[in-house]
């Protein structure tokens, strides 16, 4: 059987599909995929919706069976040979839930993300003191100090993405909450954030934007969500919604849309870029 693990990457998710297409253009069901593996229907599903990595024999004999030529195998199966190379993110397996590790590799690949956050600055612009007065606030049961030090690195190194040579844009809509309420206990650690985000403003990939108060209800009000947008063909349009325990991804038409509309409303309502670089500069005359 195929190799099961714990979270697949973009790469694997984007072979899968290929491979879909390919049986697809061949006219073969799954069921006539399936025999040529002697397998069950399933396998192949999971096969290419990344449930499971890739194991290049299977690879070989389905690409063969749907008449693709050996100089085209050897080239998927070198693809299928790095997309199944761990991700970086893999070294923290130990206190990265599965759930979560799925979203760094997404984050990774995509060229554009839109993110609104309604209670704490993006994983992507935090300090590291205020990452990590975060993860204490919401440390619930039996969370050690040092795995806290673990995520703290994890999001930390994360956030290199933003200064690679193909960065992808990164637009937030922050509520005016996340700069109200206060981060720990010291106030450094809100004047060191606010001057990150200052910072991050003036980066040319990184737009934020400010959800004032004054501007009265907004249509994201439910909840923090972030929306991935990729270059390569076969990834959709992708929605992250976090909740206490888990998260899901949404990647139907319907939902994404919805999800699209109301981004852009609220950033039609949000303070402007300039805008918001001036109220960051007014909070921070408070602190």
């Amino acid at each position: 059987m195929s190799e099961p693990r714990s979270a697949p990457t973009v790469g694997q998710v984007v072979l899968g599909k290929r491979l879909q297409d390919l049986r697809e253009r061949a006219g073969l069901r799954r069921e006539e995929a399936a025999k040529l593996l002697r397998v069950a229907p399933a396998t192949i599903r999971r096969m290419e919706t990344a449930e499971v990595a890739l194991k290049i024999p299977y690879v070989q004999v389905l690409l063969r069976g749907y008449g693709i030529t050996e100089c085209e195998v050897d080239s998927f199966v070198e693809l299928t040979e790095e997309a199944n190379k761990p991700g970086w993110w893999q070294r923290f397996h130990d206190i990265l839930p599965d759930w979560f590790s799925m979203y760094v590799s997404l984050e990774g690949a995509a060229s554009l993300l839109r993110s609104y956050e309604p209670h704490f600055v993006p994983g992507l612009l935090q300090t590291e003191a205020y990452a990590r007065a975060v993860m204490r606030a919401g440390a619930v049961g039996e969370s050690r100090p040092e795995d806290i030090e673990r995520h703290v690195a994890l999001r930390m190194e994360r956030q290199s993405l933003l200064l690679r040579e193909d960065a992808p844009r990164f637009w937030a809509v922050l509520d005016e909450t996340v700069l109200r309420r206060p981060v720990g206990d010291d106030p450094d650690i809100m004047r060191e954030q606010i001057d990150r985000l200052l910072d991050a403003s003036a980066l040319p990939n990184v737009t934020l934007q400010i959800a004032e108060f004054s501007a009265g209800h907004h249509p994201g009000t439910y909840g923090p969500f972030v929306i991935f947008r990729f270059a390569v063909p076969e990834l959709p349009d992708m929605v992250y919604s976090e909740y206490l325990t888990g998260a899901v991804y949404l990647d139907a038409r319907p939902e994404v849309a919805t999800h699209l509309e109301v981004m852009d409303r609220m950033a039609a309502q949000a303070a402007t870029a300039q805008r918001t670089k001036e109220i960051l500069r007014d909070v921070r005359k408070e602190l």
